[in-house]
């Protein structure tokens, strides 16, 4: 079955970066748009990065443009999103996910989903 698992999450201080990772396995990657969303506590899950298949297209949520970067290896089935300068209000668990048809920025669009990883970001 499609499998979806986020690594790289921790607790940081404002101002330092992480990589996460999404580890993909069961589907044919190159063939899925793939994206990352957080949702923090008390609130709904948000949109903040996505990229097509073969990495060419990219959108990111205004609050992390500039920011993060999101990108994908289809030799490893893998995909990444390297976060810098990270804010206190980054704090949330951070889910990647799968799409099969186009670079969206709606969660409903999304057909499979990781477990998530926690971002913590200290003041």
């Amino acid at each position: 079955q499609v499998q979806l698992v986020e690594s790289g999450g921790g607790l940081v201080q404002a101002g330092d970066s992480l990589r996460l990772s999404c580890a993909a396995s069961g589907l044919t990657f190159e063939n899925y748009a793939m994206g990352w969303f957080r949702q923090a506590p008390g609130k709904e899950r948000e949109f903040v990065a996505t990229i097509s298949t073969r990495g060419r297209t990219t959108i990111y949520a205004d609050s992390v443009k500039g920011r993060f970067t999101i990108s994908r290896d289809n030799a490893k089935n893998a995909m990444y999103l390297q976060m810098n300068s990270l804010k206190p209000e980054d704090t949330a668990v951070y889910y990647c996910a799968a799409n099969s048809r186009f670079v969206v920025t709606s969660d409903s669009a999304y057909d499979y989903w990781g477990q998530g990883t926690q971002v913590t970001v200290s003041s």
